[in-house]
């Protein structure tokens, strides 16, 4: 098997400047529009691609037989993805966004239509012939067709992970932000025991584990994100559970080990937006699980490629080489005295 995998949500990304986010029933100026690609077969596949082009990436999404179905199509084989096994289907238009963007902050608010995504499932992955050492698939939740229930596996989703590891491919899972932790536990909970890694932000990890991260005042409670991880791997990952926030990296592995790191303290102005800023850490992770790094040298490069996301309006322009991204990590980095003990991602 060779290279990795990004598949599930494709989404084509129409990106908007706004001064400030409106009260209701209020109007904000679009300052600026752009197009760019979204959702992690985009993103985190790009993300990987440009740490290093060496490694093969493949995209598997399901897109409309329309313009924006073709954008992405051209847009991700510029980078040298291989989109093969990106289909097209009559029945639905192509997944898009409309990211109301701050531009003083980067805070984004998605207006989102799930259009073709609503579709993918088992069928679109090409199991028989997938060629794929590790395949992330994402996001969970978000794909109405792998939420379907199933009686041996509890849900579409399980089953299609169950099925990935019976070929002998390393798995990992991104999930969707859902309304609450019934519809998280009902559609995630059952896929986990068949997960090798889980990446999550620190709000869709805390209702995965009934844990809440924060105080009311939207500080982090300390302490509360290894007890998210801890908690998720009970419900059977199988090597590691990856949180992200905008603060810090962590993780805890099988062993039951924690690692954390500090998100890179940027300077004032650095900041242009933040779409895609979480599927830019979880391509910074899935290129050291391939590449079979330490945890914490995980955390850092996932840190700094969020970093480099952070520099650009889009989710892709700000990327770069993992050379020119640990330079960011050397330049930005904050010292953590805690020194973890190493372990394989």
């Amino acid at each position: 098997m060779a290279g990795i995998a990004v598949a599930g949500t494709l989404v084509a990304d129409v990106i908007k400047m706004i001064s400030y986010y409106p009260d209701k029933g209020m109007l904000a100026d679009i300052s600026s529009e752009s197009y760019g690609v979204g959702g992690c077969v985009s993103n985190t596949a790009v993300g990987v691609k440009i740490l290093d082009p060496s490694i093969e990436v493949k995209s598997v999404g399901l897109t409309g037989k329309d313009d924006k179905g073709r954008f992405l199509k051209e847009k991700l084989s510029a980078f040298g993805i291989d989109t093969s096994l990106i289909q097209e289907t009559e029945k639905e238009v192509t997944s898009f966004s409309d990211v109301m963007t701050v531009k003083a902050t980067g805070e984004r608010t998605f207006f989102h239509n799930r259009g073709a995504c609503r579709l993918f499932d088992e069928n679109c992955l090409h199991l028989d012939t997938l060629d794929a050492e590790l395949v992330l698939l994402g996001y969970g939740g978000l794909l109405d067709a792998m939420n379907a229930p199933d009686e041996t596996y509890g849900t579409a989703l399980g089953k299609t992970f169950h099925d990935m590891k019976q070929k002998g491919i390393e798995t990992a899972m991104d999930v969707a932000s859902l309304k609450d932790q019934e519809e998280m536990h009902r559609l995630i909970v059952p896929a986990l025991k068949y997960v090798d890694y889980l990446i999550v932000n620190e709000i869709e990890g805390g209702m995965i584990a009934g844990i809440s991260p924060r105080e009311e005042s939207g500080e982090l409670i300390p302490g509360a994100l290894e007890k998210i991880c801890r908690r998720i791997l009970s419900f059977g990952v199988g090597k590691c559970c990856v949180i992200h926030a905008p603060e810090v990296g962590c993780a805890v592995d099988s062993d039951g080990r924690y690692y954390e790191e500090p998100s890179l303290k940027l300077p004032k102005g650095y900041i242009v937006g933040a779409v895609g800023a979480g599927d830019s850490f979880c391509a910074g992770i899935l290129y050291s699980i391939y590449k079979k790094l330490p945890v914490e040298e995980a955390l850092k490069i996932g840190a700094s490629t969020a970093a480099a996301n952070l520099s650009a309006g889009d989710s892709v322009s700000g990327l770069r080489s993992i050379e020119k991204t640990m330079e960011l990590y050397k330049k930005y980095s904050v010292n953590n005295a805690d020194k973890n003990t190493a372990g394989e991602i």
